[in-house]
């Protein structure tokens, strides 16, 4: 589903050139949950946004079904990005002036689509994480793991299939964490979403299918 081959990122300045990425070579199939390890600053984030068409690579192919990302336009991204990527951050990136349900039709937004209907989606992926309850609530008044479930429903919202979570449970405690996890489980086993999740923890990791370790923008065994 998901193929990377020689990939290298650089990030150039006047001065510096700094290497994010070295001759990575990676294959994601449908339906696996891998998660990618290394320490901070070792290129991991970047591997993500690459996976997500956030980026283009400096060398080497980014394909998603075969088909390399260089081939698409800005907007056949964007469509892509839109209908079959999900993403989950660390700081959940929920706008603190809208209500949960609100924040969860936002990626409806850009489809064509009745009000009705983004509205009826946005409940049921409320619904998936078991947040039917907490609708018109806003952020503000939600703990840190129900914020993370509120971005989980707005990843899933559009029904994409393959999930990218840069540490999605680094903010929680372990309790919450779990459940977070839980949750990235569930959609992997009973929807077949492919997942890709960036995490510092061992223990979170042993649970996906695979790790992906990186160390200085290398891959690593």
């Amino acid at each position: 589903m998901i193929h990377l081959q020689q990939v290298s990122k650089l990030y150039r300045t006047d001065r510096v050139e700094t290497t994010a990425l070295d001759n990575i070579n990676l294959e994601i199939g449908k339906g696996e949950f891998i998660s990618v390890m290394g320490p901070s600053g070792c290129g991991k984030s970047t591997l993500l946004n690459l996976m997500g068409l956030l980026d283009a690579p400096s060398s080497g192919s980014v394909a998603l079904d075969g088909k390399a990302i260089d081939r698409y336009g800005d907007r056949a991204l964007s469509r892509v990005r839109n209908e079959r990527i999900g993403f989950i951050f660390q700081q959940f990136h929920l706008v603190p002036d809208l209500s949960v349900v609100d924040n969860v039709e936002i990626p409806l937004l850009y489809r064509r689509m009745s009000n009705k209907e983004r509205r009826k989606a946005a409940l049921a992926a409320l619904d998936r994480v078991g947040l039917g309850s907490r609708t018109h609530h806003f952020p503000t008044q939600l703990s840190g793991g129900q914020q993370q479930r509120v971005a989980i429903a707005r990843a899933i919202v559009g029904r994409p299939n393959i999930l990218l979570a840069d540490e999605p449970t680094g903010n929680l405690d372990s309790q919450m964490g779990d459940e977070i996890m839980g949750i990235l489980e569930d959609l992997n086993q009973k929807e077949g979403t492919t997942i890709v999740m960036v995490t510092h923890d061992p223990r979170m990791a042993d649970k996906t299918h695979r790790v992906v370790r990186l160390f200085d923008g290398r891959q690593v065994q």
